[in-house]
Parts: C-alpha cells; structure tokens; sequence
C-alpha cells in the first residue's frame, strides 16, 4: 500500500482552495452541500501563511507558476497538509476519484500517478451503489447507541447488523421511508440474533483468483480465522483485519465448537486439504461445517 485513505470530519472544519480558473473550481466543487466552511484565496492574500492557519486541507490550483509556488511556500509556513493540482511532488496527499452517497463515501486513488484510471474504476463501482445508501449508513448511526446496548457482545452485533443492511429496514431506507426504516430496526433489534454457527474450510494455497464468489463471502463475514502458515498470503488479505485469527494448533476440534455454540463463524483457510479426523470430530460435535469450493482453473 503505497499511500493510506484517509477521511477527514467536514464538520465545523475549514477548506482553503488557493487559485482561480478551472484548476481551483474542480477543487471546490468538490465540497459543495459539504458542512465545511470554505474559504477561496487570491492574490496577495493567498502568500501570507495566517490565511492557512486552522485549515484541516488546503488546495492550491493556477495557472499561474508564481502563483503556485508562492501560495505552497505560505501553506507549508502554516504547517497545512497541502494538495497542489497536477503537481504530484508538491503534494503531502492525493484527491481521488469519489463517489458520495452522503454518509456513505467511497473513493479511487491511484497515489496520482493515473487519474483516468481511478476515474474509470470510480463509475465503475458507483453502479453498485445506490443513491440511498446514505440512508441506511444515517438509520444505523442514529440507532448505533441502541444497537450496542442490546447487542454488548462484539461478533453478535456484527452479525445483526450484516443483516440489517440486506434487510427490510435497509429496503425502506433505501426508499426514503425513514420512519418505517427506524422502526422496522428496532423491531429486528428486539428480536435479537439467532445466528447458527460453524466452522468452513477454504482451500487457501492459491492463486486467488481462484476463489469462488462464496469463499470470498465466507472471508468478508467470519467472526475467527485459522490461517494456515503456508496460506497464500493474497488470500489471506481478503479477510477482515480485525477480525480475530487462531493459529492451527490453537484451533483443536472442542475449542471450534465451542465457538459455534457461541455462534460465531470460524474460517480455516488451509493449504493442504482438511483432516478427516477434525472433519470427523466437528461433526460429531453438532458442528455446522462446510468445505468451500474454488473455482476452476481456466
């Protein structure tokens, strides 16, 4: 990862674009409807460093090479985190190709170095997010305080919530029905978690492209991983980062099921197939297990 994504609070905060013409107003637009105040510089007021001072980014864009420079100088005097357009070297961050969804933001960056290609893979991506997908991320932070009093233990919440995004209260979101949307939340809330655990076994050793849509799921939700020492790491990067790992002589058959009794989903990513006396013995233990295929190699 050659540079790290990053969100900034707009709220209460400041934005200074430094600059005139299509450069400075590409910038500004932006942060429109954002909750940021936003402060436009010119010359000469945009050379002396007090007009950066308390600004969380600032944007530099002219056509102007004097301009420019003596505008970075007065920024950098002001210790602002400073993004200057089409001049790479200039910059301590990059603006990347954003799709807003009000509360829900997604972003392509490509560190500067290939902008139409974040471009592309932005409208890319954006197909696959509808326009009240800010809805539903605004209903579960209004009911995020409720959701973890009902819900204290970690890897429940989760799993209601992974829920709650696909279901009907999302739907009704998505419609802009908020109050059937609150509503239809608090009643799967009361409800609680029934989440049947159990353990599945993911052929790890790679390459993974040969994961199959299921596989890549089953990594995406899981509450534990055991990952093989030999797994391919490419395979192990799709699972959560936080989410919480087992070595394999950590992960004997009692200790697995005694996680899915707890209702949690365990993911052993191996790279040699799964013994037959641990299949067995989960088995035996009431165990929901499952070996997850890969698909086939063209």
């Amino acid at each position: 990862m050659d540079s790290f994504p990053a969100y900034f609070s707009l709220a209460g905060r400041t934005i200074v674009i430094a600059g005139s013409g299509e450069p400075a107003e590409a910038k500004a637009r932006l942060f429109e409807g954002s909750p940021a105040t936003i402060v436009r510089l010119r010359a000469p007021e945009a050379f002396s460093p007090a007009a950066y001072e308390g600004a969380v980014l600032v944007f530099v864009g002219d056509a102007d090479e004097a301009f420019v420079q003596a505008a970075v100088k007065a920024a950098r005097a002001a210790g602002a985190l400073l993004n200057v357009v089409d001049r790479p070297a200039l910059c301590d961050f990059n603006t990347p190709a954003i799709i807003d969804r009000g509360q829900v933001v997604a972003a392509v960056g490509t560190g500067g170095s290939a902008p139409v290609m974040a471009t592309l893979l932005r409208n890319a991506i954006e197909t696959q997010l509808p326009e009240g997908m800010g809805r539903v991320a605004a209903l579960l932070a209004r009911l995020q305080d409720e959701v973890r009093r009902a819900l204290p233990v970690l890897h429940e919440r989760r799993a209601f919530l992974r829920a709650a995004v696909r279901g009907e209260a999302a739907q009704a979101a998505l419609d802009g029905d908020m109050a059937r949307a609150e509503a239809l939340l608090r009643e799967a809330l009361t409800k609680g978690v029934t989440r049947a655990g159990g353990v599945q076994f993911l052929a790890a050793a790679g390459p993974v492209d040969l994961l199959s849509l299921r596989a890549i799921r089953a990594l995406g939700t899981a509450d534990v991983a055991v990952i093989d020492p030999e797994a391919d790491p490419e395979v192990v990067k799709l699972a959560r980062r936080d989410i919480e790992r087992l070595a394999p002589d950590e992960a004997e058959a009692d200790h697995l099921a005694a996680l899915a009794r707890e209702g949690r989903q365990v993911v052993w990513l191996h790279a040699r197939p799964a013994a037959p006396a641990l299949l067995e013995a989960l088995r035996r233990a009431g165990v929901a297990v499952e070996i997850l295929p890969v698909a086939q190699a063209d």
